[in-house]
């Protein structure tokens, strides 16, 4: 973090009025750094899935967080200190002080402090409340209306979802992307960037039919070995395929989108061999998900989670039309149509009309969806939100016989959730690395070419004319061409390619005595500390290939040596 921090990868927000936990800044290394990975974050999940993209507000009206249940679920136990007034998450607060893991509820934690005698620091002892983790807010002057930050930005997928269902051709499945903030208001943040109360989320929202949890690519990841630690803590390390056909995953569905997320964290730079996926216990598990699983990387702090995959099944869709009257059902259809005799509600609109006005037109198609086994008295309809019981007198039963060709669902959605503020700092401590070159030691980044901030760095041999002008000449080229280029001057030649290296930057190109010679510059490759001569007029062709793959730069040239 010190060497973070100094080459301007993350800074603590508020710096200058001291800081506040659970925020930092990026700083221009580790803003570039988390765009990159962003932009294969999209690769995979966006153009690879031909999803599509949206982009939503931040700040949500409260209706939308009643219907998703995040007002009443939304919650952690915090634990206050009755003396000096101390807050603290209780079961991170337990954890530390008694190495015990815990469910969060407010019963579990009561017995604990109770029978460990648990007491604040200053002695004093400790209450127990709920804590809900949305920032709240106020829309508008005087009352206004109130509102909240979104805790996660998959909500405003599910508001948008008639127009997106409309947008992709009526047809499942389909996929919803967005990137963007989210808040959640940490009762005591003290893991730098593990734990933030403003982060950075990439989320997709799988739109399917629960008939249908299959994916047409399984077959890429179905021999994917992965390592996995279901709800009871038992560890395996099984194919995709076995997996799904032993029941340790749920379905193929799920299973594909942990071999997806699997193949998109080792290319951004995730040590395989510090990468798990640990499945959520029943006590743990989200109030909207069925089934979830973490991907978890090893890190300086443990094990933390930096994905989740869940099955949210039609929860959110169910809640939000329930809450707004809205149907946001999906129209299937059977590959046969299929004849049924039902008993149908026929309403009655001369009656429904005087007596319902604007809302008669809403209750006849509520009562027409309605099927009843035998002789009724009322039927309750929904109608934006609100429950009406419509007499026998205002509607009739018939026996028909209908040729029914598809039939009206809620569609089940598997969402992979991305924490980029996370997944960024884990590829930082899982490339930062020290060795030994020239016996002096050497802080490296051993950064994935691509997603490296500065790629290139364009240094003179010698910090005077002409050395100075040819490499800045050389850089401008670069940079023409479409290589994001650095230049520096600064110091002796070791001094500069050890700060090249400590940020990450794969390739240096020295322009030395030899380069007025032929028109040749070194190429120097960041992990190896090799050199090949290059021709200046073939440069750019040769750091583009070199910086898409993992070629070793001796295919380009012979080694050179001083």
């Amino acid at each position: 973090m010190e060497m973070l921090t100094r080459r301007g990868f993350f800074w603590q927000s508020f710096e200058i009025y001291g800081g506040i936990s659970g925020f930092f800044d990026y700083g221009p290394l580790g803003n570039v750094l988390r765009r990159k990975i962003e932009d294969i974050w999209r690769k995979h999940f966006v153009t690879m899935e031909k999803a599509v993209e949206i982009d939503t507000p931040t700040v949500c009206i409260e209706d939308v967080f009643v219907a998703s249940g995040h007002v009443s679920h939304f919650t952690d136990v915090a634990i206050e200190c009755e003396k000096c007034g101390k807050v603290f998450r209780a079961d991170h607060y337990i954890k530390e002080v008694l190495g015990i893991e815990i469910d969060s509820s407010v019963e579990t934690i009561g017995e604990i402090i109770e029978s460990y005698d648990l007491k604040c620091e200053c002695g004093g002892k400790f209450r127990l409340f709920h804590f809900n983790l949305m920032f709240s807010t106020k829309i508008g002057p005087g009352k206004g209306k109130r509102g909240y930050l979104r805790p996660e930005t998959a909500q405003g997928i599910f508001i948008d979802f008639k127009r997106l269902l409309e947008f992709c051709r009526q047809k499942l499945p389909f996929g919803i992307a967005q990137i963007g903030r989210a808040y959640r208001n940490e009762i005591s943040p003290r893991q730098g960037v593990i734990r933030l109360r403003e982060f950075n989320q990439a989320e997709l929202e799988y739109f399917v039919n629960p008939k249908d949890k299959f994916h047409p690519n399984f077959r890429k990841y179905e021999d994917v070995v992965v390592r996995l630690l279901d709800k009871r803590e038992r560890l395996h390390e099984l194919t995709l395929k076995k997996a799904v056909d032993e029941g340790v995953i749920c379905h193929e569905l799920m299973a594909y989108f942990i071999g997806k997320t699997r193949e998109f964290l080792i290319e951004v730079g995730i040590d395989e061999g510090r990468l798990r996926f640990r499945q959520h216990r029943d006590d743990e598990r989200a109030h909207y998900a069925i089934d979830c699983w973490d991907a978890e990387v090893l890190t300086s702090y443990g094990w933390i989670e930096v994905v989740g995959i869940a099955d949210r099944t039609d929860y959110d869709l169910k809640k939000h039309a329930e809450h707004s009257g809205e149907d946001l059902r999906v129209f299937v259809q059977y590959e046969e149509p299929l004849k049924v005799k039902r008993r149908k509600i026929i309403p009655n609109m001369r009656k429904l009309g005087p007596a319902y006005r604007d809302k008669a037109k809403v209750i006849s198609e509520r009562l027409s969806e309605v099927e009843v086994d035998g002789e009724v008295e009322f039927v309750v309809v929904n109608v934006e939100g609100e429950e009406i019981e419509i007499p026998r007198e205002f509607f009739e039963i018939k026996e028909v016989e209908e040729e029914i060709h598809g039939e009206k669902i809620f569609p089940h959605v598997i969402e992979p959730s991305f924490g980029l503020d996370r997944i960024t700092y884990a590829v930082l401590e899982h490339c930062f690395d020290k060795d030994f070159v020239d016996g002096e030691e050497r802080r490296v980044l051993r950064l994935r070419r691509w997603i490296a901030p500065i790629p290139v760095a364009v240094l003179p041999l010698l910090s005077r004319e002409p050395f100075t002008s040819k490499a800045k000449i050389i850089a401008e080229m670069l940079r023409r061409d479409g290589i994001y280029t650095d230049y520096d001057d600064s110091g002796s030649i070791g001094r500069r390619y050890r700060r090249f290296d400590e940020i990450g930057t794969p390739f240096c190109i020295t322009v030395d005595h030899q380069t007025f010679e032929d028109e040749t510059v070194t190429v120097r490759d960041r992990d190896t500390t090799r050199q090949i001569r290059v021709k200046v007029d073939e440069l750019s062709s040769v750091l583009r290939e070199l910086l898409e793959s993992e070629r070793d730069i001796t295919e380009f040239g012979e080694i050179f040596r001083d």
